[in-house]
């Protein structure tokens, strides 16, 4: 069975060449994202493995099923990318890895609040340079701070468990509350409420038509002044033109993001040759309390293991007439 990844790392060829294949799957790497103008490359594959960025709008799937693609396998938990009319109007079976390592995103959450809270980053640009003064670098204790956590499924219960190990008060908003993390002492709150009185807010739900823009000029209005915001979920969760006046007026004190939303065109290449072009992205650069990673929080050894072993499942039960992680339309 033919198969095309699309947007193919050299850590994605390392970690499914790394994992027993299953009879009858042949691998096909592809750098380029899916697109129109891509979609060509994927002619006569039975299945196309895509990523977060790659486009699976109808008219690219249009011309996936033309080709003869019949299953898209996503290398990802998050689906909000594809369009699931169009996909089942077309007879093509998606499928997704609904967990693979909830700790690599929610260490990496946790990575991004030390180094925001102790100025890591300034700290490190200091010393390489023989500056070994301290001015500006003061932090903050983390225990007893509150912790404000928005979507507690296996990532953000992850996280909640960490950050209860510094110490920290919990909060929780989510629509379905977790009994592991109320376990925890978490209070489950409105999302107003736990703006208001959360020193620290982390997100961790997936994106759809309720949570898009879930963090807008109004919601950041709810923050305590100084309040410290981290987005390791997915970008469209965050209207990120506001987080600029949020900053500049204080009312956003630290800023961490590992997602952006208009990461497709940007995240995943080395683009430091050429300048960029994105300037609400080029703004927030400028502020020095502010750090972007460029979606790297699932990169971790064991996650991509986890997901090129999902796959790789997904795609054998499919081909076997028995699928399973099937995303409905």
């Amino acid at each position: 069975m033919r198969t095309i990844l699309f947007s193919s790392q050299t850590y994605d060829r390392d970690s499914f060449l790394g994992t027993e294949l299953p009879a009858g799957i042949e691998l096909h790497f592809q750098s380029a994202r899916l697109s129109l103008d891509t979609v060509a490359l994927a002619e006569h594959h039975e299945v196309v493995c895509a990523f977060i960025n790659d486009d699976l709008s109808a008219p690219v799937l249009e011309r996936l099923a033309a080709g003869g693609t019949r299953l898209i396998a996503l290398r990802s938990a998050g689906y909000n990318h594809v369009d699931l009319a169009a996909a089942k109007r077309l007879g093509l079976s998606i499928v997704r890895v609904p967990a693979y390592s909830p700790h690599a995103v929610a260490e990496h959450a946790v990575a991004l609040i030390l180094a925001l809270n102790r100025r890591l980053h300034r700290a490190y640009n200091r010393t390489r340079e023989g500056d070994f003064s301290l001015h500006g670098l003061t932090g903050f204790d983390l225990v007893g701070k509150t912790v404000g956590v928005v979507g507690t499924g296996q990532i953000g219960a992850t996280f909640a468990k960490i950050m209860n190990g510094f110490g920290c008060r919990l909060l929780a908003y989510d629509p379905y509350p977790n009994p592991q993390v109320e376990a925890l002492g978490a209070r489950y709150l409105s999302l107003p409420q736990l703006l208001a009185v959360s020193q620290i807010i982390s997100l961790h739900c997936p994106l759809n038509e309720q949570s898009k823009h879930l963090i807008n000029r109004e919601s950041l209005a709810h923050l305590q002044p100084g309040a410290m915001l981290i987005n390791t979920g997915r970008g469209g969760l965050v209207d990120t033109p506001a987080l600029i006046d949020a900053l500049k007026d204080g009312q956003l004190g630290y800023l961490g993001l590992d997602v952006y939303e208009e990461e497709a065109q940007l995240f995943f290449e080395d683009r430091s040759d050429l300048p960029l072009q994105d300037d609400v992205l080029a703004r927030l650069l400028t502020f020095p309390n502010v750090i972007i990673t460029a979606h790297q929080a699932f990169l971790t050894r064991e996650a991509l293991d986890a997901i090129a072993t999902t796959t790789l499942q997904n795609i054998a039960a499919w081909a076997a007439g028995t699928p399973q992680n099937q995303v409905e339309g």
